[in-house]
């Protein structure tokens, strides 16, 4: 009888740690069922809300006290001190009684810990960094990696170079292997296939700012092309209640739709965007990338360590997307950027090639055979 393989992933904290783990996690399981080896996947991190997406690809929730690590000065860094030593005790005790074979952390919150009490065991660790600037928990865990996997080149640089290689941020299967002619997917989300679509994404939370800037300035937006807005599921009601007088007042009600989280419809929105308008996480660029989509990046602000303005220009600089800073963010900058780039099929059809290129389709599997050359 074959020996089961146990495998912990740790962290979390949003859908940018959450659904290239699963990625992997389907990559993994595809060669395991292929060679019919038994396995059980542990997830150790926070309650964040992505519990139920884990459960759905098989994998146990083993929930651990997790603080954040702040890039700024803040008395939640106080706050949070004690969830880390309460949260790598935990990881201590679970890891015992499940002694994995190998941990994959995509860092984030409560990653650390489970890295942390791992080293102590000698368990082998792989941790895969998304962003072109890695967060504090990654470059922590970086010392004890055995092997790490980066997403942008750029990241390189902060990790033992002997240890580190090229993947890119994996996608999901439905992502992945999901095909649908333009028009077709354009008519299923119910918008005109002779018309342009711009898809307005602001991650898997929703974006407020973008939100509120789209919809001050929808009626000139719709004027130009149809749109499909994914605005968080928080701000959805707010957001259809302020876009419906916006549209009608414009005389262009059928041209714009919201969603609080596209999830199941994200492929078919990403095979019928004829640009998409979003933040710069590494999920998000990955995934326009994918699908060839063209972008205008809007990077956060805040986001820690500057990495949504790296990841921005990464892109950008490919050849794949034009970038907004928010302190530019001004409807006569945006609306020209938007006329432009509707207006003209050849740049976007290059930007498109462009983010093909980019793509990094073998990702999943790259990192999941780094995990398996360690079993």
């Amino acid at each position: 009888m074959k020996r089961t393989i146990r495998i912990v992933l740790a962290g979390g904290g949003s859908g940018g740690h959450a659904y290239p783990a699963i990625a992997v996690v389907e990559a993994l399981c595809k060669e395991f069922n292929e060679a019919g080896v038994p396995y059980r996947f542990v997830r150790m991190g926070p309650r964040d809300g992505y519990e139920t997406l884990f459960e759905n690809c098989g994998v146990e929730n083993a929930p651990i006290a997790a603080g954040k690590m702040r890039a700024y000065a803040s008395v939640l860094n106080f706050l949070d001190a004690p969830k880390f030593a309460i949260g790598f005790l935990q990881a201590l005790w679970k890891l015992f009684f499940f002694m994995p074979d190998v941990i994959f952390s995509k860092g984030g919150t409560g990653a650390f810990p489970v890295v942390a009490a791992g080293h102590f065991y000698r368990i082998p660790i792989v941790i895969h960094e998304s962003d072109a600037v890695p967060g504090k928990t990654n470059r922590a865990s970086g010392r004890y990696a055995s092997k790490i996997f980066v997403s942008f080149p750029e990241a390189a640089r902060y990790f033992d170079q002997s240890k580190t290689e090229l993947s890119g941020n994996p996608v999901r299967a439905a992502l992945a292997s999901f095909r649908a002619e333009h028009g077709a997917a354009k008519e299923s989300l119910g918008f005109k296939q002779s018309d342009p679509l711009v898809l307005v994404l602001g991650g898997s939370q929703g974006a407020r700012r973008i939100n509120l800037f789209l919809l001050e300035n929808l009626g000139e937006v719709v004027k130009l092309a149809q749109v499909l807005h994914q605005a968080g599921v928080a701000n959805l009601a707010e957001t259809e209640r302020l876009a419906r007088a916006a549209t009608i007042d414009a005389g262009f009600e059928n041209r714009y739709k919201a969603a609080g989280f596209l999830d199941k419809d994200m492929p078919t929105a990403l095979a019928a965007a004829d640009l998409a308008v979003a933040r710069a996480g590494s999920g998000t660029i990955f995934e326009l990338a994918a699908f060839g989509v063209p972008a205008i990046l809007i990077p956060l602000e805040e986001s820690a360590n500057g990495h949504q303005r790296a990841n921005a220009y990464a892109y950008a600089e490919a050849g794949a997307a034009v970038v907004i800073e928010e302190e530019n963010l001004l409807p006569r900058i945006f609306l020209d950027q938007l006329r432009s780039l509707l207006g003209n099929e050849g740049a976007r059809a290059k930007m498109s090639a462009a983010a093909a290129k980019f793509a990094a389709p073998g990702a999943a599997e790259t990192v999941a055979n780094g995990i398996l050359s360690l079993l």
